[in-house]
């Protein structure tokens, strides 16, 4: 136990210090991942070990499951880059260049030419920080992988020459491969795994939906920190001073959150109670409007419509709602301010709800409400978004409040002590690393979800600098400790800071203005195998995701 508390400080030690120096370097503009800069960040990295890059310590194993988490959430081609420029949007689209986009990030990502990739950075610090831990990490296994391919005498090894040769066969079209027996051979030297190990890690990345495969991933990022190690290469990481200016400024959440308000005037809308709903853009929408959509399906429960709709690889049954939805009160806006954010505004006015499977009431036309839908927040971004969202609109001589009655944010967490899909109701958000603690009125509570069949949890929870930092003794004390902390997620305290101010101090919005937060748990990062790495819920999550849905609408609809 007392091992686990000296862990516990020396990691929520290196937190720290990785942020302090990632802040400096951000400041300064530029440094190199092998410098001395670098080398804090890597050091740091090292004593932290979170769970979610659970090798990264191993001297000799590449990390594989963190491995694959990292590809998924930067772009594609980033590993055979020298140099990354973290910028602002400053006119890439514009110039003609295609943006490259993440399979699990919403970034705007651009490969100017065979060394340099430019990412966008439009969703505030929580984005930066995220991104800058990925690239620390993918450099630490690079040089794992660097070790590998070099002999003792710094050349390329023979295995190292081998595999060069099965990826240059695999990029060549039309070319002979060689066999996958020999080829995985090569590949496993050059991981320090196992054949085993190597065959599923590959596997893993031909299942993703991501454009990676692990043969060139990890030869190209073996390949740079070799020429980086033999030719003097340099790496280096680049922060845009436009970038620098704008950071903290809700730039992008001010023109996200006006375009909203604007729509909302000109349908005639600001007058009608608003309901503000953060979520992921299916669930609310399938639920509103899919038994109407589909009525010949004659859905009896809200589980029934869930899974009509999960079984949909082509897309065709989310186009049909939709279509129907966008004839009845829907609108959909897609983000053009940089925030990554669609939104969508429903007038429950238009909506027909005679095949609603769940409690409601009817609505009259003048004082039916209006849903705000908004997709899912980045960390620090939920801040600036929802502060905005929440103030007058401004313009000309109109000087104009939202009606706002409630607040909802649902959404997946992990959770300290329980499994995949179990639910958690927050009390509280305590932000990691602060003194900043958000006590609340939450509006549901573990009897809005009694005999659903899954686990509910009822504590505080944590806010996290990034799920990608943490580690098992920092949390283990945030679950033994008196904070009884359920879980962890990324935006609570910052969506709870900007209700807060817009309630208490600017006026806003009412103080009796209704809040809800309900999350399902993706992961358990406490617990080996159910880390986020270990892959996402899948169809596991369709259940508490609707019922969450469900029970947030009822709140609003009886």
């Amino acid at each position: 136990m007392e091992y686990s508390k000296q862990r516990s400080r020396d990691s929520r030690s290196a937190i720290e210090r990785l942020y302090i120096t990632m802040r400096h370097l951000f400041s300064r503009g530029s440094y190199k991942p092998n410098g001395v800069s670098g080398e804090q960040l890597r050091e740091a990295l090292l004593t932290l070990s979170p769970e979610i890059y659970g090798d990264i310590a191993n001297p000799e194993k590449v990390d594989l499951d963190g491995l694959l988490y990292v590809a998924e959430r930067l772009p594609q081609g980033i590993e055979e880059c020298r140099f990354v420029h973290l910028v602002a949007r400053e006119g890439f689209e514009q110039a003609g260049h295609k943006p490259i986009i993440p399979l699990k990030r919403r970034r705007n990502c651009y490969r100017v030419d065979k060394d340099r990739m430019y990412v966008e950075m439009s969703r505030g610090r929580s984005d930066i920080y995220d991104i800058l831990t990925h690239l620390t990490y993918l450099y630490l296994e690079a040089d794992k992988i660097k070790q590998h391919g070099l002999d003792h005498r710094k050349r390329e090894s023979d295995t190292w020459l081998r595999l060069k040769e099965v990826v240059r066969l695999q990029e060549t079209e039309g070319a002979e491969q060689i066999p996958e027996k020999e080829a995985i051979v090569y590949l496993s030297q050059v991981l320090g795994r196992t054949i085993l190990q190597t065959q599923k890690a590959v596997e893993a990345f031909k299942k993703s939906k991501g454009p990676n495969n692990l043969y060139r991933y990890v030869y190209h990022l073996g390949q740079v920190a070799i020429a980086e190690e033999k030719n003097s290469a340099k790496k280096e990481i680049f922060m845009s001073a436009k970038l620098r200016n704008i950071v903290g400024h809700h730039a992008y959440g001010e023109h996200w959150a006006n375009n909203i308000k604007k729509t909302l005037l000109t349908q005639g809308l600001m007058e009608r109670p608003i309901h503000i709903i953060s979520a992921n853009l299916h669930s609310v929408v399938n639920t509103i409007y899919g038994c109407q959509a589909f009525a010949k399906e004659n859905f009896e429960t809200l589980d029934q419509l869930a899974a009509f709709t999960s079984k949909d690889p082509d897309g065709a049954k989310a186009s049909t709602i939709l279509n129907y939805a966008q004839k009845h009160g829907f609108t959909e806006l897609e983000d053009q301010s940089g925030t990554n954010l669609n939104v969508q505004i429903i007038d429950l006015a238009k909506v027909k709800t005679e095949f609603w499977p769940f409690e409601h009431k009817d609505f009259d036309a003048e004082n039916a409400p209006v849903l705000i839908v908004m997709d899912y927040a980045f960390g620090e971004q939920a801040y600036e978004c929802m502060d905005e969202l929440l103030k007058n609109y401004k313009v000309d001589d109109l000087n104009k409040p939202l009606l706002v009655e409630s607040i909802s944010i649902m959404g997946k967490a992990g959770i300290l002590s329980g499994k995949k899909g179990d639910l958690m109701i927050p009390t509280a958000h305590v932000f990691e690393g602060t003194a900043d603690n958000y006590p609340l009125e939450n509006d549901l509570s573990p009897d809005d979800f009694k005999d659903c069949g899954l686990a509910v949890k009822y504590g505080p929870m944590i806010t996290v600098l990034g799920t990608s930092l943490q580690n098992r003794d920092v949390l283990h004390h945030f679950l033994t400790s008196t904070w009884n902390a359920i879980g962890v997620e990324m935006e609570g305290a910052h969506y709870q800071k900007a209700i807060q101010s817009a309630a208490r101090i600017r006026n806003s919005i009412s103080k009796d203005v209704k809040v809800r937060y309900a999350y399902y748990a993706s992961d358990n990062p406490l617990e080996s195998g159910s880390t986020l790495a270990s892959g996402s819920l899948g169809a596991e999550g369709v259940f508490p995701t609707y019922l969450i849905t469900q029970r947030i609408l009822e709140k609003i609809f009886i």
